[in-house]
């Protein structure tokens, strides 16, 4: 059955990973073991060149027909002085909202073979597999009003707004405890509620959804306590499920665990189609363009290559080839091959083409 998947690179290494994505892609249909059928559009400062806007009315028109959003990374210094509403990352906002990709999957999974690349020690994140749910389409990045305002005598008042309703909390307290159910049958949530309104609400609404799920283990923890646990001890942790402002903090604090950025995937995901069951999609690579590295041919693929899988996973059911992906993944780490980000003593430090082509070496073998 043909899928169609939408591709945007974006900025910096964006571009550069997202080939090694398509050159998997290319290998795998070749074989008849997928049939997608690919586009390619531009995203955050590539398109503010083209077109004067983070994303053009055509590409999120592609987007929103697309079986699946792939995308790269955008941002850059060459932007910083953009107007505010077409700033890069104003892509990224506008595609989550529209698509309503509500729930973000960030697994923190630290390979065997990179336990001693982590800055904490080896007992401490060896076997790591955690994953963050965070809430993406509410909260304070997109509650109004959003503004800074002139007070006048040389004083300004900025404000952003911490905004959720019932439903919002609910289904994706939801989707987390679903996912905890193929897991471990434990969730963590994480609010402010000792100081925040909305945290209080956040907590009531997950425990009110908890008590469907009397099988799930449910924890309540402080997010500047989570923060502190996942560099104290993580593996006590398995699903956590937070909102959009605290998700972002916590979901690159586990990501450093693993020993780089540049190895965590992510999936964004909508809420399934009534009749069809389908859901809109979102896979991105945790990191950013890394503008200082651009060009340089020497960007880590896997987060990219990863993001992939998760593709194949979750929007496709291709369990099974997802899961063969994967594997490659941990079989070039322990091969002792490594990018500069997650280069260590006496292991072979290759380039983004090389490490992408050991990865599908591994996949045709």
């Amino acid at each position: 059955m043909a899928h169609s998947l939408f591709l945007l690179p974006g900025d910096g290494i964006g571009t550069e990973i997202m080939a090694e994505v398509e050159k998997i892609i290319a290998w795998l249909n070749s074989q008849g073991e997928t049939d997608f059928t690919l586009d390619t559009g531009l995203a955050g400062g590539a398109a503010y060149d083209a077109h004067g806007v983070a994303i053009s009315e055509e590409d999120m028109q592609k987007a929103l027909a697309a079986d699946a959003v792939i995308f790269g990374a955008v941002g850059g210094p060459k932007w910083d002085n953009v107007p505010y509403e077409h700033r890069p990352e104003a892509a990224l906002l506008r595609l989550r909202k529209e698509l309503g990709v509500f729930a973000n999957l960030r697994p923190a999974i630290c390979y065997p073979a990179l336990a001693d690349a982590s800055s904490l020690k080896r007992e401490l994140v060896e076997g790591l597999d955690i994953l963050i749910v965070r809430e993406l389409t509410g909260g304070v990045y997109f509650g109004e009003p959003k503004q800074i305002i002139d007070l006048g005598n040389g004083q300004k008042r900025a404000i952003d707004t911490q905004v959720y309703e019932t439903y919002e909390i609910d289904r994706i307290a939801r989707v987390a405890f679903d996912l905890a159910r193929t897991r471990k049958n434990k969730v963590h949530s994480a609010d402010k509620k000792n100081v925040m309104k909305s945290g209080v609400f956040w907590d009531e609404v997950v425990r009110s959804v908890g008590k469907e799920y009397p099988d799930v283990q449910l924890n309540h923890i402080l997010a500047d306590n989570a923060a502190m646990q996942l560099v104290r001890n993580p593996k006590q942790f398995d699903v956590m499920v937070t909102d959009n402002l605290f998700g972002d903090i916590l979901s690159d604090v586990a990501a450093m665990l693993t020993g780089s950025l540049g190895m965590l995937p992510s999936a964004s995901l909508g809420a399934p189609d009534p009749v069809s069951g389908k859901r809109k999609a979102f896979y991105e690579p945790v990191h950013g363009s890394a503008p200082d590295i651009a060009g340089k041919g020497i960007a880590n693929p896997i987060a990219m290559v990863a993001s992939f899988a998760m593709a194949l996973r979750y929007s496709f059911g291709m369990i099974e080839l997802a899961n063969r992906v994967e594997a490659a993944i941990s079989a070039v780490l322990a091969d002792g091959l490594r990018t500069g980000d997650i280069a260590q003593d006496n292991r072979r430090t290759v380039g983004t083409e090389e490490m992408g082509a050991a990865i599908l070496g591994k996949l045709k073998a």
